[in-house]
């Protein structure tokens, strides 16, 4: 049993998220798509699924740009109605927005450094998010956004420019707009990526002074959470809903 990893550029890795859920014992099996990897047959040895970030738009689906993108809302579209874990961070979330009735657009303007990000009510009782302060700042960078959840989706966190930053739907669906997975090097490796609307890389260092460690210590926790709560919690029931 793996949890299948979308990966779709260089800078988008799975970084702290990938790192805790090996230490919680489980297995990844990254898959590079924008390098044209390939879709797992079946679930029948998937405990999980994470859909990274990534300079793609939701708008690429069906184009030469993102081929693969369309299958890749299929595969979490399935994943996710099978009660399996399904997290995605930045464009993995609003993927996985798109794929279960949600809608994605572009922002008036791009949301990148770190930002104030608000848990709402339903945020504040989320196991997902158990730990972390009801305020706080973290790491952004994306010019398109969730406009409308996910059939059933719950707003978990928001943000002044962008109202949905967190959400789950179903019972094991999580998406994060902002880059929990990302330390200070893979926050300068996405910035540096982007091109248009990247921070100067002196004040995305100043601003990662000011607030790093303790985006640091809040994404941990999260990332603990989903690794101790959510993955677990799927395998206890044997990932119901049918393979």
């Amino acid at each position: 049993m793996a949890i299948i990893v979308f990966q779709h550029d260089e800078a988008n890795r799975p970084g702290r998220l990938g790192r805790v859920l090996r230490d919680h014992a489980h297995k990844l099996d990254v898959r590079r798509l924008d390098r044209g990897d390939g879709f797992p047959p079946d679930f029948d040895d998937v405990s999980g699924v994470v859909s990274l970030g990534g300079h793609q738009n939701v708008v690429d689906a069906g184009s030469d740009a993102a081929p693969w993108m369309e299958d890749e809302m299929a595969f979490l579209r399935k994943a996710s109605m099978r009660h399996l874990p399904v997290i995605g961070v930045c464009l993995g979330a609003q993927l996985i927005a798109a794929a279960l009735g949600g809608e994605v657009e572009p922002m008036t303007e791009v949301e990148v450094g770190f930002h104030p990000i608000t848990l709402t009510p339903a945020g504040q009782i989320e196991t997902s998010v158990a730990g972390v302060a009801w305020d706080h700042r973290a790491f952004c960078h994306h010019g398109q956004q969730v406009t409308k959840l996910p059939v059933q989706g719950t707003l978990l966190a928001s943000s002044a420019a962008c109202k949905i930053q967190a959400f789950k739907t179903g019972l094991r669906t999580y998406g994060f707009q902002w880059h929990l997975e990302a330390d200070r090097d893979q926050a300068l490796d996405i910035n540096r990526a982007s091109g248009e609307g990247a921070l100067s890389e002196s004040a995305l260092l100043e601003q990662w002074e000011q607030h790093g460690a303790a985006f640091e210590r809040l994404s941990e926790r999260i990332c603990v959470n989903l690794a101790s709560h959510v993955v677990p919690a799927a395998k206890l029931v044997g990932a119901s809903g049918g393979r």
